[in-house]
């Protein structure tokens, strides 16, 4: 083997990583998509390899191998990489609330869908004698294919454009959860020409084992490797390394030994890692997790659809004739989608979040193809059993709707969701941006002043200086009504978000704790804001379980039996009271900020004062909550307090360390070593039973 075949790999990489860099640069203040662009680039260096236009033979050569991958390697190397980072981003309370409708688009939505598309081709191809080859297995088979829409191309666009959360988690989960009943149907029709895809099983037997078993495969590898996870707390590097292994392993074991959907697995694994094992790691495993799969995500998003494109531009042929059977099918393909979307309509505007007609077409128009079908014409291309014109005609349809996809529905979806409002922003936004932005301009210019008084500073140019402070912002119409309430409350709920992850990050609370303060602020995002911010119904449900058993102090037989009980009961309550009242003054600190800047009119006054009112109510409550745990439970309310005492103190410890670290005072090697004898003591207290610490203070009481 010649050099250039052993360097083709790497030199394809480093001409993927540089183009995509320098489009990632010269698209950073342009609407058109980044991975639109890659997959241009990558048909525009497939065309001049194609048409021998280039003169360097090791492009040439990585273009080749680029070009002839095998189908297998493309999904194995990238997707257990892509899905994953999907799934730990994705929210797990907003995803239950959407499975129902992911689930109907991903089961009986492309079941419809795939019938359609069969009846589509089958229909072109009567009255198109030339392309008369086909029957119905060929058409069901390629219905079965491009119907799923690409879990990889769809995740990646939801990121770019910003859609709100709701829908893009039911885009994001429908596009991979189908995936499990695309290849399952696939396989269906696929298995009659190769034996790989035969099954015993009936075809509804089957499908329930594919996805179940995939489900219950990624849940079992994320708990196996959450406990790896803890074994290594403190190497952030060996942390990552066990993920990515095992998000390999997961894929691999899924598709390849167990026959189960592999992309459902990975779903689970990430969900699970994601919402049980994130909380469990240090704050700086997590910290460097999110750049790292951030990192990860973009590498692999990269070079996945600079590939997609370079494998249509050296393997599509294309005739007029074929162009036209290719536009017919497109246009076919987008009206089948919209259609299944319309039949499902009924169920789903009254399921989970709902779905509005404006965003049943946004749905529709964002079912973009991408690698993952590619690759499954690809694996038909390669089935000699099939007959070379229908392969060549399947290659030719998904490579074409592939580039149609991803060049006019992606790159129109900003436009459409412009004009169907949906990315219009409201005018109780734009006045709480306005107050904000208000509040920078006034501190800048204040913050000049002070720099002219400074003698060090006499001889600057102040002209030249002024040119470089923030524009300043004209004020939008005021809105006075409740959606500017409700916007200012998202704003507070964001701030009290970010607050609870630090506490956390900070060791100020537990993770028991972190998880009901973010459970609280589920609740209010699901209607918008629109709810009081007072209405803590699930965090308060906490507190009533806890009086609810007190009466069981009362009967002797079972007293000891809900000692333990109890007590863990009222030093987690005591944890996520304190927290709470944490956040509470914080989210205070930011409504008078608001009132202080007086950005959004005096009239505005009354809509934030109405907040401050909420924010007390819930202090008073927690607060008479906490005092009656102290009169119930007076030894497992110290207990409580103690522990976060310790917990403080070791956070403070953590922080001067760090801070010496950052000041050079401390080597990095001596820091870390200090850390983690920090770290050995908090997980020390973490073990310890919580009967010992009581024990302890009987003792000193008596």
């Amino acid at each position: 083997m010649g050099t250039g075949a052993l360097l083709a790999p790497l030199i394809f990489v480093v001409i993927c990583l540089v183009f995509g860099a320098i489009l990632k640069s010269v698209l950073k203040k342009s609407k058109f998509p980044y991975t639109v662009a890659l997959f241009v680039f990558g048909i525009s260096i497939g065309l001049l390899d194609r048409f021998s236009l280039l003169n360097a033979p090791l492009v040439k050569s990585a273009i080749d191998f680029a070009g002839n991958m095998d189908p297998d390697l493309i999904l194995y190397l990238f997707l257990p990489l892509l899905i994953f980072d999907g799934a730990y981003e994705l929210d797990l309370h907003v995803f239950k609330k959407s499975l129902l409708n992911s689930t109907l688009l991903a089961g009986p939505g492309l079941v419809i869908a795939m019938f359609m598309t069969g009846a589509l081709i089958m229909g072109v191809s009567y009255f198109l004698p030339e392309r008369g080859q086909w029957n119905w297995n060929y058409a069901l088979m390629f219905g079965a294919l491009i119907s799923a829409t690409d879990p990889v191309a769809v995740v990646a666009l939801l990121k770019e454009l910003g859609t709100s959360k709701r829908f893009s988690t039911l885009v994001d989960a429908e596009s991979m959860l189908n995936d499990g009943t695309g290849i399952v149907l696939f396989m269906l029709f696929f298995g009659v020409y190769s034996t790989a895809g035969i099954s015993e099983l009936p075809p509804l037997l089957n499908f329930i084992l594919v996805v179940f078993g995939g489900a219950l495969l990624g849940w079992l590898t994320a708990r196996l490797t959450i406990w790896f996870l803890k074994q290594f707390n403190e190497d952030e590097a060996v942390q990552n390394s066990i993920i990515i292994v095992a998000s390999y392993i997961t894929f691999i074991l899924a598709q390849s030994y167990l026959n189960v959907s592999g992309v459902i697995a990975l779903v689970t694994f990430g969900l699970t890692v994601n919402n049980v094992g994130r909380p469990r790691l240090k704050p700086e495993v997590n910290k460097f997790m999110v750049q790292f799969w951030e990192l990860m995500a973009y590498m692999a998003n990269t070079l996945i659809f600079i590939i997609v494109g370079v494998v249509i531009a050296l393997k599509v042929d294309v005739t007029w004739r074929s162009l036209l059977f290719l536009l017919i099918v497109y246009i076919g393909v987008n009206i089948v989608r919209l259609l299944m979307i319309l039949l499902l309509f009924p169920i789903m505007k009254k399921t989970g979040y709902g779905l509005s007609h404006r965003e049943s077409f946004i749905l529709a128009w964002g079912g973009l193809r991408g690698a993952l079908g590619l690759t499954l014409a690809l694996m038909v291309s390669y089935t000699l059993d099939i007959p070379e014109e229908i392969r060549r005609q399947i290659l030719l349809l998904t490579g074409g709707i592939v580039t149609l996809t991803l060049a006019i529905n992606a790159t129109t979806m900003p436009w459409l969701l412009q004009k169907l409002g949906l990315a219009k922003t409201s005018l109780a936004k734009l006045n709480v941006d306005y107050s904000i932005k208000k509040q920078i301009s006034d501190a800048s210019y204040k913050y000049l002043d002070k720099l002219k008084k400074k003698e060090a500073l006499q001889d600057s140019n102040w002209e030249m200086v002024e040119e470089y402070l923030p524009e300043k912002v004209s004020a939008p119409p005021l809105s006075l009504s409740v959606d500017i309430l409700a916007d200012i409350r998202l704003r507070v709920l964001k701030k009290e978000q970010k607050v609870c992850w630090e506490l956390f990050n900070e060791g100020i609370i537990s993770r028991k704790s972190l998880q009901l303060l973010l459970a609280t602020l589920s609740e209010h995002y699901d209607r918008d804001g629109h709810l009081p911010l007072s209405y803590r119904n699930w965090m308060f449900k906490y507190y009533k379980e806890v009086f609810y058993i007190r009466w069981f102090k009362k009967i002797k037989l079972v007293r000891n039996l809900f000692d333990k009980y109890s007590h863990e009961w009222v030093i987690n309550g005591y944890d996520l009271g304190r927290g709470f009242i944490i956040t509470q003054r914080e989210s205070m600190k930011l409504i008078d900020e608001f009132i202080n800047s007086g950005a959004l009119g005096d009239k505005a006054k009354g809509f934030l004062n109405e907040l401050k009112q909420e924010i007390e109510l819930n202090m008073k409550n927690i607060t008479d909550v906490l005092t009656t745990l102290s009169a119930e439970y007076p030894l497992s309310y110290r207990c409580g307090v103690t522990l976060k005492a310790i917990r403080m103190l070791l956070a403070n410890e953590k922080r001067m360390i760090n801070q010496f670290a950052s000041d050079a005072v401390l080597s990095s090697n001596e820091a870390e070593k200090m850390i983690d004898d920090v770290d050995d003591r908090y997980d020390d207290l973490t073990a310890r039973h919580i009967n010992q610490l009581l024990h302890r203070f009987k003792t000193s009481n008596e």
